[in-house]
């Protein structure tokens, strides 16, 4: 058992040297740019080291005291064959994974696992050639690890005195090897973080080390305070109200406060949002991106366009989050999917409750998805039209029904308004991997499946919905909101690259004067200034700027432990367990080091922690609902 042991040990380490070498080779350019690869060898081997230990430190310590006995060598020998493939498994992952989302595998590896049908059809139909070649792998380590840990031999019995002193060596070497460290906080990914770049500080990492910490995160609530650092309830609630322009204090709900709309209307509008799938700024053509989107762009020229909006993150729900209910981001999920988010949350149809609208909710896949329906359904949605409620969908893919059968949908909802005002939010699914979409819509460009060729049909199926839309009863009366849940393969050599946060937002219909912003905004601005277009008059607890007033000059990021704040043209960026950097970001990607400013930090630690405060303390909801809790 003692050489069973070793030979794990051995071989683990060269698994994860060889793949962590590979990538490395792979990401030469950036890895080169940061330094080289030994940063990343030698945080690697602690990383692996505190892995390693965790899977065979138990039986290092006991194989002196039952390593003869046949029956612990086998069940030994069978744990480590399967520790062996569970690292293999996850290994042979990486490299999509980085390819996907610019980083090894992490929570949201996990959560993908939670919906088997969309996510494995999504592999069947886009990466059958990866699948294989990862299943051919595996097949050969499974042999691998047969020949190196079953049918091994026990050990010689070891005499009595040795065993203690051996077994006390081995504890030592294993506790060492999974704290990683002397110093006062155990090793963690940040400790082998070595650049600005996010995707080069994941490659210390080993993949079972990233999924498990993710785990490991997510087991409870994160403080984004445990996270970024401390700072007194009191100063980070005034720090937040001061960049609202918040003048009001609650004890209860700290931000509440009263919005005056710039519109008096006898009628509020109604409103629609529709959020669009992976739609980055890269790609809009009116944004410098490119030429992509021709029916955005013309739309764009007739409506309140937003040159310089920026998502909140990378992931559908966190998008979904700051436009529906303008909640800012944070190092803990996004609120659709955390357990005290499911009733009595703040979103903009629990205030248009209160002023008499009904609201909908329209997806082309099933709702149950990253938890929507539950938490739209309990925080003031009346109605829900997911993809079993379609009738002949004109095509069905991995992800749900296409752009043009939710429009098909959406318009459909609208055409059967009733008297009352309604809120309608509507999100597209076909600009996703595999980057499936009805034929003969448009000409694709070589080969059908790419995201340019699904950005083309997004765009032509909205072109298509507005074209009806201007023809309709319910035109003059409806104000829109076309914006971007976030870009498509988020990644750079930045810890927060700010190019792929850049997003299309449009504001059109009913009396919206045609006009172009370059303000800076995010978006959790855009329901607040919605609210105003509609004229709509109530207390609300969003820290969102309402644009037609003043406002704009920030926005705020998440990019997986990195938190970003950017005010004007300055990037303040938190890390964990870090001092915070700042820089000077020119557009693109030009980020030009210099000295942090204390205040400017501060203000962006408030921003940080906020949202997980007003969560745990139940403090982002309205009055009538806080006295149900």
């Amino acid at each position: 058992m003692r050489d069973l042991t070793l030979t794990f040990i051995i071989s683990s380490l060269g698994l994860l040297m060889l793949s962590r070498g590979m990538l490395a080779a792979w990401q030469w350019q950036r890895v080169k740019q940061a330094g080289g690869i030994l940063p990343i060898l030698i945080g690697g081997l602690r990383i692996d080291a505190n892995q390693i230990a965790i899977i065979a430190g138990i039986p290092a310590v006991l194989s002196p005291w039952i390593g003869h006995i046949p029956l612990a060598v086998a069940i030994t020998g069978w744990w480590f064959m399967f520790a062996w493939l569970l690292l293999v498994l996850l290994e042979v992952s990486t490299p999509q994974f980085i390819h996907e989302y610019d980083t090894r595998p992490n929570r949201l590896y996990v959560e993908y696992l939670k919906h088997p049908n969309e996510v494995f059809g999504m592999l069947w139909k886009g990466y059958k050639t990866v699948i294989f070649g990862g299943v051919a792998v595996l097949a050969l380590s499974a042999w691998i690890a047969y020949t190196l840990f079953i049918a091994v031999p026990p050990d010689i019995k070891m005499v009595w005195w040795a065993r203690p002193l051996v077994s006390l060596a081995a504890a030592v070497a294993t506790f060492l090897a999974i704290r990683g460290t002397l110093g006062h906080r155990p090793i963690n990914p940040s400790t082998v973080a070595y650049c600005s770049d996010s995707m080069l500080n994941a490659l210390p990492l080993n993949s079972l080390y990233s999924v498990s910490y993710a785990l490991y995160s997510m087991k409870n609530e994160r403080s984004a305070e445990d996270v970024y650092g401390k700072i007194e309830p009191d100063e980070m609630n005034a720090l937040v109200r001061q960049g609202a322009g918040i003048d009001q204090c609650s004890v209860d709900i700290p931000t509440l406060h009263a919005q005056h709309p710039s519109s008096k209307r006898s009628r509020p509008l109604n409103v629609v949002m529709i959020v669009q799938e992976s739609l980055g700024a890269q790609y809009v053509g009116n944004l410098g991106g490119a030429q992509l989107t021709p029916c955005l762009d013309a739309l764009s020229r007739t409506g309140w366009n937003f040159t310089r909006a920026y998502a909140t993150g990378t992931r559908s729900v966190r998008g979904l989050e700051a436009v529906v209910a303008s909640f800012p981001p944070t190092v803990s999920d996004a609120v659709l999917r955390l357990s005290g988010a499911q009733s009595h949350f703040f979103t903009l149809a629990q205030v248009l409750k209160q002023q008499g609208y009904r609201s909908s909710f329209i997806y082309g896949g099933e709702a149950h998805f990253d938890n929507m329906k539950s938490f739209f359904l309990g925080n003031g949605f009346d109605d829900l039209h997911d993809l079993p409620t379609f009738k002949n969908p004109a095509f069905v893919g991995t992800w749900g029904a296409s752009d043009e059968d939710m429009f098909n949908k959406l318009d459909q909802v609208l055409q059967a308004t009733p008297d009352q005002p309604t809120f309608t939010l509507a999100f597209s699914v076909s600009n996703h991997s595999p980057w499936e979409y009805p034929s003969g819509r448009i000409d694709p460009d070589g080969n059908p499946a790419t995201v340019e060729n699904t950005v083309r049909y997004a765009d032509w199926a909205i072109g298509q919905f507005f074209d009806r839309a201007r023809q309709s009863d319910y035109w003059d009366n409806t104000v829109f909101l076309i914006v971007a849940d976030h870009d498509s393969r988020v990644g750079g050599a930045s810890l927060v690259p700010l190019r792929h946060f850049h997003i299309p937002a449009l504001i059109l219909g009913a009396d919206v004067a045609p006009r172009s912003d370059n303000r800076l905004i995010s978006q959790i601005d855009l329901p607040t200034t919605l609210l105003s277009i509609m004229g709509v008059e109530c207390e609300h607890p969003m820290i969102g700027h309402d644009l037609t007033k003043k406002g704009g000059g920030r926005a705020m990021m998440q990019y997986g432990e990195n938190y970003g704040y950017l005010k004007g043209d300055t990037l303040m960026v938190l890390e964990p367990h870090r001092d915070p950097s700042q820089y000077t970001y020119q557009a693109p990607s030009s980020y030009i080091p210099v000295r942090a400013d204390a205040e400017l930090a501060r203000e962006a630690l408030a921003h940080a922690v906020w949202p997980s405060w007003v969560y745990q303390n139940q403090a982002y909801t309205l009055p009538h609902l806080q006295a149900k809790k």
